[in-house]
């Protein structure tokens, strides 16, 4: 039988910043295309976790040691990199202290709601705001389910 062929997979980690006042999250400027804002995360390798890739990912970019927290969704529209079809799991993490920008990220900025970047990578928009109602009403992502015709 032949190797299917499916999505790349990715994970995310949504870091607040518990030690600052309101909790604002860290996001990082991407250096390579697509280019904007992003949440930190990447490609899970081979035998990794979604955890730790989330973990992994987050120090790499922000030198940043992390807990995960909850799971926010799995976002998986095939138009969501437009790269490749890519799915995300996104996490919500904690951490202490001052982010660094390292490996694929050429900047980073402290964030909340009120003060988002306009330019942001991917789907990133889409899951900050079902962030924004995570922390509002504590429910995780909705499913959104598209039929295919």
């Amino acid at each position: 039988m032949p190797k299917p062929i499916t999505p790349l997979l990715a994970a995310d980690a949504i870091i607040q910043l518990i030690d600052q006042p309101g909790k604002p999250f860290v996001l990082i400027e991407r250096a390579y295309p697509p280019f904007g804002w992003a949440i930190p995360g990447g490609f899970v390798d081979v035998g990794e976790t979604l955890e730790n890739a989330a973990i992994r990912e987050a120090k790499e970019e922000t030198c940043l040691e992390v807990t995960l927290t909850a799971l926010l969704g799995i976002y998986s529209n095939p138009k969501r990199d437009t790269r490749n079809h890519t799915v995300t799991a996104v996490y919500i993490a904690e951490a202490t202290g001052m982010p660094t920008a390292a490996d694929d990220a050429k900047n980073f900025g402290i964030f909340n709601f009120e003060n988002l970047p306009i330019t942001l990578a991917f789907d990133h928009a889409q899951v900050l705001e079902d962030f924004r109602q995570y922390r509002l009403i504590g429910k995780v992502t909705p499913l959104r389910i598209e039929i295919d015709r």
